[in-house]
């Protein structure tokens, strides 16, 4: 298997938007989405292309 430089950086990389997806997942049955927007520190915006991201997968 190949090694490249890019790869490793983008393995090396948080989650999108620096987002714990575990930890968004449990809050966000909890949380309205301004107050998801606080705890992570994101926009609604962000917020709404989570949700959006998690529903596809």
């Amino acid at each position: 298997m190949r090694h490249s430089e890019k790869g490793e950086f983008i393995h090396s990389q948080s989650p999108l938007m620096h987002v714990d997806f575990h930890s968004f997942i449990q809050k966000e049955n909890d949380l309205t989405s301004f107050e998801l927007a606080s705890e992570f520190g994101l926009t609604l915006r962000d917020v709404q292309k989570i949700k959006k991201h998690l529903a596809r997968g």
